[in-house]
């Protein structure tokens, strides 16, 4: 069925969704909304709007408008009277004892009463897409303000969700712990709808004013202007002429395509500047279509690609093609640094050369293991018969850490699996024993024999038993726990207290007895869980945190003397030297055995022997010094200073490598040690505050891994833009979004509020493993269509038009189906333009502010929300779907319950060989890539036209689940990690806690747009500040830099280069 319709056969939509709205009283004629700014639309591609003037007449409306509505009300009504039977007490406790995770306890909301004369239903109970208009059960409620009442086969559900989950099976790791979607928020505790926050009239008045204002401002800043749309549309004409030139060559000179027409290539904008939801700085997204070329360029051995790309590097422009992205794109710039271009013409070099610039560098231990391993029988998917022949797995000089990643590296290349939740389902006899065997080798390599020994008496442990089935991540959690048992039988000194000896005792007969008892065979992953609760519970003992104790790679002198200094008050001890204090030289000696540099370490041991009896701050301080001059030459080698700073940052690393002497410190009794410095050099401090803590630069963090020497710069480059090369559902995604923006006049304040809101608290990077602006304007228009009473937006994709017969297959490719997704949805922009600013598709009078506080409030937290209409997002369970009834659907119902990886194979031509013949080239032997010199060049004679293979490693996650409007299996929000997730949701409660406060005294007032970036480098200056008055004592406490001063050199920049 073709959904678009003719235009006479328009009406009928209209007449159905006017009549519904009609029925309803008339709004308050006073009540009246600014239509959207003029440039709204003022993209190219974008219809420029002709708003009408106040006090000019509504569009008129299409005959038979005032048609009474259809039968979706009283069917909705009928439905929702319908009795729904509740589980008993019994029951209840029976389903839930099926869960193997604990989900949070659900809000019992009584029903609301709503008005008669609100039209307070979702589109999604009201219409349904095509001719009929049928109501949809509780799922579809755009709340669900009681999860638990079943629905038939609630039974069943509850059994398939609990085969979903499994045995935690993951090495602990220091990763942020704060949001976990299987525990209750509360445990323990049941929700009382009586001890809900209730807000108070005024107080909703105050945070909606907070709101309202805060999103003036930002709007008036944030918002995109004409003249940056005019610079970024000029930009987009020159490169489309550049891409248009290299293809048309290239179809003709190779292809033999005479009459190729230049016209058919186009650049296509997409994405935010085209539907209306740009800010300022926003990137341009362009899709390149060439519909007559001999081989797509979203094709997988297309040339087309690599070809442009070419073509905009000779230009000088910066071009960067990405083929391990979800789908290929080229990142261009307009006006690249000198060292970035050479950069990226090197890389390009190197692909023409058939050296792939994006092939993944082996890694020592993968050389190791093709040195030491050539007759190992590749454990593959296609499952050979069985052979015991693996290699000799040894630790050597490792880390017990090193060494377990040395091993999954190893596993992973023999073709082998762990076993785990996702593996567990199709994990056969074969991978059993061939995990149990490579798990043996492993503890057979161990270096220290004493510990290897222990492990071998213990019966969890005989892997060469068949039914023993283990996996590789428990062998090293018991690895682990047996060396910390080691640490602590070896000890010298005692817990702080009895009660403290006594629990670690009791930790330590539960390590044992956990390895003789009998579960290890019957559920290897429970058996891990239970083996890494029983790891976590060793290394909270003080004494065995003391043998551990150690600076990590990256870690600064002053977070490890805190970590110190808590150890020590942990032991019972105290930071004062004396005959008495047995305690503290030993912690003192750890400390410095555990510096991360040896020639810090090395010079540490020799002030320690110069100095015994002096207090852990005494020996943190030097520490301190030396670590910071460490610190300034490996940022000095790499050239980060400007030439008039390097004298001065020479002679005080000098200053901080002198011997540390006695000062007269006002308020220090017994660590009066200090470094001392000339008073010309104590006279440079401010400027060395403005150079900046070297230890926050770029040599001395841990590499950015999603940074190189082909990033482009954020500011300073001109116009950026990326090109997708298979932007054909992209470009409806933004069409569909331009529409709801046309729904009402608050649709785009909201959603750049909640951008710019997104940007400046650091949550919208999705290379970083947080959510992109799409999925932030997603997550608007599902609160504005599903959520929000009465809905702000109707749902279009439900009031897609019925079909026409006589559409052409172009048409349909354009409004039906395209690349076999349906993309029917209500796109008449003229219309909706006409009724929106008719107020006639929505009775929803709420202010922006207002607005804001209900979505803030509705994914901060899931329980009952203040207004009393429903509960929150439930961020564990619920799936955002833009197209459904109600806008949500369930992870399970999806089948998005669990992250997997799927490895994808990309094959990118090399270069034809050059030829001026117009003979046609087969698609599957001569597509290749065109050199142009210029946009005038003639072509250039490659070498080879072999194609190379690469492969990308593409991560499904699911842990915050957005539907694509158009592509139903793709989840917008796979990109956030579990940190990512732990950092949105934060966010969201710290905004709402925010707003909930807004006009109350006594109680601080929180920015809640607050740049985290610029908040960060403030207190980096503050943090530097405190450390050089500390490392020099009196003679430096003058200095002083004020927050707002710090915040100033930030914002500027100042400091190093």
């Amino acid at each position: 069925m073709n959904p678009h319709p003719p235009q006479n056969e328009g009406s009928g939509l209209e007449d159905r969704l006017r009549g519904l709205i009609l029925n309803h009283p008339s709004p308050d004629p006073s009540v009246q909304y600014p239509p959207p700014p003029a440039h709204e639309n003022l993209f190219p591609g974008a219809p420029v709007p002709q708003f009408a003037s106040q006090g000019s007449n509504p569009p008129k409306p299409p005959p038979g408008f005032e048609a009474a509505p259809g039968p979706a009300l009283a069917n909705a009504d009928s439905t929702n009277k319908r009795p729904r039977k509740r589980m008993n007490q019994a029951e209840r406790r029976q389903a839930s004892s099926q869960l193997s995770i604990p989900i949070g306890p659900r809000a019992q909301v009584p029903p609301t009463p709503q008005s008669a004369g609100l039209y307070s239903k979702s589109p999604g109970q009201q219409l349904q897409s095509g001719a009929q208009y049928e109501h949809h059960g509780p799922r579809s409620a755009p709340f669900r303000g009681n999860r638990d009442t079943p629905s038939p086969g609630a039974s069943a559900q509850s059994h398939s969700r609990n085969q979903s989950f499994h045995s935690y099976n993951g090495p602990p790791s220091s990763r942020r712990t704060l949001f976990d979607p299987s525990s209750p928020r509360n445990p323990g505790h049941s929700y009382n709808n009586s001890g809900q926050y209730q807000m108070q009239p005024e107080d909703v008045k105050a945070q909606a004013d907070l709101l309202e204002g805060l999103c003036h401002s930002i709007i008036a800043n944030a918002e995109i202007t004409i003249a940056d749309i005019a610079e970024k549309e000029n930009f987009r004409i020159m490169i489309e002429s550049v891409a248009r030139d290299a293809i048309c060559r290239y179809e003709r000179e190779q292809n033999g395509v005479l009459g190729f027409p230049p016209e058919s290539v186009q650049l296509r904008c997409f994405g935010s500047l085209s539907s209306g939801f740009a800010t300022k700085d926003a990137d341009m997204d362009l899709g390149l279509l060439s519909p007559l070329s001999r081989v797509q360029p979203d094709g997988p051995n297309s040339p087309i690609p690599r070809l442009v790309e070419k073509a905009f590097l000779d230009l000088g422009l910066g071009a960067r093609l990405l083929t391990r992205t979800r789908v290929p794109i080229i990142k261009i710039c307009e006006k690249p640094p000198s060292s970035l271009l050479a950069a990226l013409l090197e890389e390009r070099a190197k692909w023409d050369r058939g050296l792939d610039g994006n092939t993944e560098k082996s890694s020592p231990a993968d050389d190791l293991t093709l040195e030491r391993y050539t007759d190992l029988v590749l454990y593959t998917k296609a499952r050979p018969p069985y052979q015991r022949k693996f290699p000799s797995l040894r630790q050597g000089k490792m880390s017990l850490q090193s060494y377990y990643s040395f091993a999954k590296a190893l596993l992973k290349r023999l073709g082998g699996r762990d076993l785990t939740a996702g593996t567990l389902g199709n994990f056969t006899e074969a991978d059993y024993c061939f995990i149990n065997d490579f798990s043996r080798e492993f503890v057979d390599g161990l270096a220290d024999s004493e510990l290897r020994d222990r492990l071998q008496r213990y019966p969890s442990l005989r892997l060469r038993d068949s039914q023993n089935h283990r996996t590789l991540y428990g062998v090293h959690a018991q690895i682990e726990g047996e060396k910390l048992v080691m640490v602590w039988e070896s000890r010298a000194i005692s817990e702080k207290d009895d009660y403290l000896e006594r629990q670690a005792r009791r930790h330590l007969t539960a390590w044992q007895e956990l390895q003789y008892g009998p579960e290890y065979g019957r559920d290897s992953l429970h058996y891990n869980r239970e083996l890494t609760k029983a790891v976590e519970h060793l290394k909270t003992i003080p004494t065995i945190q003391l043998s551990q104790h150690s600076q990590t790679q990256h870690e600064s002198a002053v977070s490890y003397h805190h970590r110190t200094s808590r150890l020590l008050a942990d032991l019972g001890g105290f930071d004062t030297p004396s005959p008495k204090n047995q305690l503290l030289p030993s912690v003192v000696r750890q400390y410095i055995q555990g510096i991360y540099l040896p020639e810090i370490r090395k010079q540490m041991d020799e002030f320690a022997e110069s100095r015994p009896g002096v207090s852990l701050r005494t020996v943190a301080r030097n520490h301190k010094a030396l670590q910071l001059a460490h610190d300034y030459e490996k940022c000095l080698q790499k050239g980060l200073y400007p030439d008039k700073a390097v004298p001065l940052i020479e002679s005080y690393i000098k200053v901080l490598r002198t011997p540390m002497t006695l000062a007269q410190v006002p308020g220090r009794n017994f660590d009066n040690f200090v470094v001392s410095c000339s008073d010309e050099l104590a006279g440079k401090g401010p400027e060395l505050l403005r150079l900046g803590n070297p230890s926050k630069m770029a040599p001395n963090q841990p590499r950015d891994p999603y940074r190189d020497k082909l990033e482009f710069p954020k500011s300073g480059v001109g116009v950026q833009c990326d090109i997708n090369f298979s932007a054909h559902l992209g470009l409806q995604n933004t069409l569909l979004l331009r529409c709801y923006s046309h729904c009402d006049p608050r649709v785009r304040p909201l959603v750049l509020f909640v951008k710019h809101w997104a940007k400046v608290r650091g949550i919208n990077t999705p290379y970083r493993g947080s959510l992109s602006s799409y999925g932030y304007v997603l997550m608007m228009l599902h609160y504005l269509v599903n959520v929000v009473q009465p809905f702000v937006c109707p749902n279009l994709q439900l009031l897609a038009p019925p079909p026409d017969p006589n559409l052409s297959a172009q048409q349909i490719e354009e409004t039906v189906t395209c690349k076999g997704r349906n993309i029917r949805f209500w796109r008449d922009e003229q219309a909706i333009k006409g009724l929106a600013q008719a107020n006639a598709l929505t009775q929803n009078r709420q202010s922006v502010g207002e607005l804001l506080r209900g979505f803030f409030e509705y994914y901060a937290h899931f329980t009952a929300v203040s207004s009393g209409q429903g509960q929150g997002f439930d961020w564990g369970r619920d799936v955002i779907s833009l197209r459904t009834p109600g806008g949500l659907l369930s992870k399970q119902e999806k089948g998005w319950t669990g992250a997997k990886t799927v490895i994808e194979e990309v094959i990118s031509p090399r270069e034809p060989p050059s030829s001026s013949a117009t003979e046609p080239v087969q698609d599957d032997a001569g597509s290749g890539k065109q050199e142009a010199a210029s946009t005038t060049a003639a072509v250039s004679t490659p070498t080879t036209a072999q194609p190379a293979r690469e492969t990308k490693e593409v991560r499904y996650r699911y842990l915050f689940a957005i539907e694509d409007p158009f592509e139903l299996d793709h989840n917008v929000a796979r990109t956030v990690t579990h940190n990512g997730i732990v950092s949105i949701r934060d966010e969201f409660r710290r905004a709402w806690r925010i707003i909930k406060n807004a006009g109350k005294s006594g109680v601080p007032q929180e920015d809640l747009l607050e740049d985290l970036a610029l908040a960060g480098g403030v207190r980096d200056k503050e943090e530097f500040q405190k450390l050089l008055a500390e490392l020099h004592g009196s003679t430096w406490n003058t200095l002083y830099c004020s927050p707002a001063d710090a915040q100033n050199e930030v914002k500027t920049g100042s400091g190093a280069e």
